[in-house]
């Protein structure tokens, strides 16, 4: 089994100590006038994501207030 949310990029941190390090925020995505946003609504109504990435390449495809999907699958 598998689970899709859709999360928004709502903050990027740097850091002092690694000069490429991020720290990103992610939020559930939820706007009423988008009817994809609804259907995710019912599913995953809130939440919060949080990673740090030390990879320069990785880092510069992430856009402040873009929203992202998270597809969720078991590791085994």
């Amino acid at each position: 089994m598998s689970v899709r949310a859709k999360f928004r990029l709502d903050t990027i941190s740097t850091h002092s100590w690694h000069a490429g390090a991020r720290t990103l925020k992610f939020s559930a995505q939820y706007d009423t006038s988008i009817p994809e946003d609804q259907r995710f609504q019912e599913a995953t109504p809130s939440g919060t994501f949080e990673m740090l990435c030390t990879n320069p390449v990785a880092n510069a495809q992430f856009e402040l207030g873009k929203a992202y999907y998270f597809d969720i699958t078991p590791a085994d």
